[in-house]
């Protein structure tokens, strides 16, 4: 099913860029999804040529595929700039080798109009420079599948996809909505997949927990996204634990559940 199993450096946020790679590269993860670490993320709009050499080396040196870095809107600069910053981004992940921009919507009502316009702007720059953008459920406009949905068709551009999180689809509705039925909604929009698991308790919810241990029933999931010809890429995001050793090995032990649960689904006529 999956062409692509990679982490994010998310688990490792407080350890150095180099040190969140190596320890993904142990645990058996070819590519690599840039979030921050050590309070910065490295591939950004402003990105300087010694962050991006930074990236290249590292992810070089390990065998990494730097694929997926985390995108976000400045919508408060008003839009010519928030595109001007997004197209600054998406030149940058280019450099590196990224494929996708892994974008986080907008929980501003306000600005729900404009980031439709700054994605029907930002997307055919995107496919020009050889990337997708793709669009995860966190609040706001992307809150439930039927916003993420509405926004995939306002957008309109094949550049501009969604990236099924089921652990976010718990996380912001506090339970109250559930992925297995929900990806039904959206899973032939879907080009990009977040593992990331979720639990609730006295009504607060909580994602750091390892893939497997929560509410989501992956295999489910992921039969039903590849029953749609889903074959993209699936990054681990969060697993439990706090000690980087521990990390480490709930990041290898989610390795190999996804890469079991690949295995067992059925073939495709695709």
């Amino acid at each position: 099913m999956a062409t692509v199993l990679g982490a994010t450096t998310r688990p490792f946020n407080k350890l150095s860029f180099a040190e969140a790679c190596s320890r993904i590269a142990r645990a058996g993860y070819e590519h690599v999804a840039i979030f921050a670490n050590e309070g910065m993320q490295l591939v950004r709009s402003d990105s300087t040529s010694t962050e991006i050499e930074l990236v290249t080396k590292v992810t070089r040196d390990l065998g990494l595929q730097p694929s997926m870095v985390l995108g976000r809107t400045q919508l408060d600069l008003g839009l010519d700039a928030a595109f001007e910053q997004y197209r600054q981004l998406i030149d940058n992940a280019a450099e590196v080798g990224v494929k996708w921009i892994l974008d986080l919507g907008t929980s501003k009502d306000e600005h729900y109009d404009a980031y439709v316009e700054l994605m029907r702007l930002a997307a055919p720059a995107a496919e020009t420079a050889g990337l997708e953008i793709t669009m995860k459920p966190h609040g706001g406009i992307s809150l439930t599948v039927e916003h993420l949905r509405q926004t995939h068709e306002r957008v309109g551009h094949p550049a501009f996809g969604i990236c099924f999180d089921p652990g976010n689809i718990i996380y912001y509705t506090k339970g109250d909505r559930r992925p297995e039925p929900d990806v039904e909604g959206v899973a032939k929009l879907v080009t990009t997949f977040i593992v990331k698991d979720c639990v609730v308790a006295d009504g607060e919810a909580d994602v750091m927990v390892t893939p497997g241990d929560g509410l989501v029933d992956f295999p489910l999931v992921l039969a039903k996204l590849r029953a749609s010809a889903f074959a993209g890429p699936c990054y681990v995001e969060c697993v439990a634990g706090e000690d980087p050793d521990e990390v480490e090995r709930a990041l290898a032990h989610t390795a190999g559940y996804l890469r079991g649960i690949y295995h067992a689904l059925p073939l495709t006529d695709d």
